[in-house]
């Protein structure tokens, strides 16, 4: 697909000739629609209580979170063009990656859009381990 095809789809990911392939993210993303701002999810249930302080099951749960709010636009996982991951712990991240993975694509599927991860010192919500907020394109 060349430059002006990529411009017409609904989104497409950016690959630089000469860049190494991603690896579970995009290195950018341009897209066509509806924008979807989706405010920081942490891993809490719809009464907005955790149901473990599992550092999986608090990242399953805050990227279904956001499936849902991206739903309420009429949107799909695959419309969601920007993740950025806030965690306390970068350790706690790096250790689980394989079972993250495998929450992920159980949420998203094989999508993945532009993302990045930060460390950050503490979270508002107490028991929280990681927050997550969204950028979606949804088509018109």
């Amino acid at each position: 697909m060349n430059k002006a095809e990529r411009m017409h789809s609904v989104h497409a990911l950016l690959h630089p000739k000469g860049w190494k392939q991603a690896e579970g993210y995009a290195h950018a993303v341009v897209a066509k629609g509806r924008l979807v701002f989706v405010a920081g999810q942490v891993g809490w249930n719809a009464e907005q209580r955790f149901d473990g302080s599992d550092f999986v099951l608090q990242a399953r749960q805050a990227l279904a979170n956001i499936v849902t709010l991206v739903a309420e636009a009429g949107g799909r996982p695959e419309h969601i063009t920007r993740l950025t991951w806030f965690v306390v712990d970068k350790h706690e991240y790096l250790s689980c990656l394989g079972e993250l993975g495998e929450a992920y694509r159980s949420v998203m599927g094989k999508h993945f859009p532009a993302m990045t991860l930060v460390q950050v010192a503490g979270l508002v919500e107490h028991g929280a381990k990681l927050e997550i907020e969204a950028t979606a394109v949804v088509p018109d």
